[in-house]
């Protein structure tokens, strides 16, 4: 039923038919119309830092910023999802527009800005939702508050997502917040991890249990870069990765039309540097610290190969734009056939 639905939606505003397509969802949800969208999820359950997943395939942030539509979107299958990236504050983002597809290369490229209706509205639809499944808060830093004091968003949004949070996302690497990416420095990095995983371990206690916490970082770093991070990361006892966020590169649609817009490339041409630097993480951090894999999958054959990269979960979203929620079992079905012998021997940081 997508493939009939996506001309019409890709004949509006790329972030029109985002919102329409959400509203559609949840309609299509209260109707029980779901089962014309989206086919079944067999599950393939894999144990990753403690929490078990039904399904390795999971809904990468972003696309339910503010945790409104978490009932239909579990209804398309997924093993996890993962909303935000939220801050403390309401923020609107930044000038529209600032979401674009560019159809040829199967990639979009967006500058949000970390839209949202800030940390307490976020938490206040989780609470509404029936959603039960294992649920990621991605965090940010609000654009005005500038890096030196970073950390304070950080802690206040972790302080307010604890208790709803099956994992928490510490999001460092946006290319759409001007300087976020600098956080991703050894000094910078060493600071706000490490004084996340104080607050991490004290809101464990008060709890009653301790929630895993992950880094999100970009895939625009050279080999220096990540020997660093994967320095500050193994000596902070941060509970696993993900990799990536979208790119700044465009070499690979500098002829598109509209490859020239600023923002973050993801999509297809996201998939070879966002799988690069997956398996150059899994060699730095010696398999200690397991690792999300995002960026690019358009097709089974895509997830199953961040999985040979080192990933032990993977995540999607622009290849939903492009290929709908059938994505999901497609992915589900070939990391069956290629890996559930290795999913089932083995648990990632238990």
């Amino acid at each position: 039923m997508y493939d009939l639905l996506r001309p019409l939606l890709f004949a509006l505003d790329a972030e029109a038919a985002h919102a329409l397509t959400l509203r559609g969802l949840d309609l299509a949800h209260r109707c029980r119309l779901l089962r014309f969208v989206a086919r079944p999820v067999a599950d393939l359950p894999v144990e990753v830092f403690g929490l078990r997943f039904p399904n390795p395939v999971g809904l990468a942030a972003g696309l339910d910023k503010n945790g409104e539509h978490l009932d239909a979107l579990a209804a398309l299958g997924f093993g996890f999802i993962e909303i935000g990236t939220v801050t403390p504050l309401p923020q609107p983002g930044n000038p529209k527009p600032r979401l674009f597809r560019l159809p040829g290369h199967e990639a979009i490229i967006n500058r949000m800005g970390f839209n949202n209706d800030g940390v307490d509205a976020l938490v206040r639809n989780v609470q509404k939702s029936s959603y039960r499944g294992v649920l990621g808060i991605n965090i940010g830093k609000n654009k005005d508050t500038p890096n030196d004091k970073a950390v304070n968003d950080y802690l206040a949004c972790l302080g307010k997502v604890y208790a709803h949070a099956s994992y928490v996302v510490i999001n460092a690497s946006s290319p759409n917040t001007a300087g976020l990416r600098d956080l991703q420095g050894r000094a910078a990095l060493h600071r706000l991890v490490a004084m996340l995983r104080v607050a991490q371990e004290r809101l464990g206690s008060q709890h009653g249990g301790r929630k895993p916490m992950l880094l999100k970082i970009a895939p625009d770093l050279s080999p220096a870069e990540m020997d660093a991070i994967a320095d500050v990361l193994l000596r902070s006892g941060i509970d696993g990765v993900i990799c990536t966020n979208t790119t700044i590169e465009r070499t690979a649609v500098e002829f598109d039309p509209l490859g020239a817009e600023t923002g973050g490339l993801s999509g297809k041409p996201l998939f070879t540097r966002a799988t690069g630097v997956l398996a150059g993480m899994r060699e730095r951090l010696q398999g200690r610290i397991p690792l999300i894999g995002v960026g690019g999958i358009l097709d089974g054959a895509d997830a199953a190969e961040k999985l040979d990269a080192g990933a032990a979960l993977v995540q999607l979203y622009s290849g939903l734009i492009y290929r709908g929620p059938i994505l999901v079992g497609e992915c589900v079905n070939e990391i069956r056939r290629q890996h559930a012998d290795a999913l089932e021997a083995r648990q990632y940081g238990a």
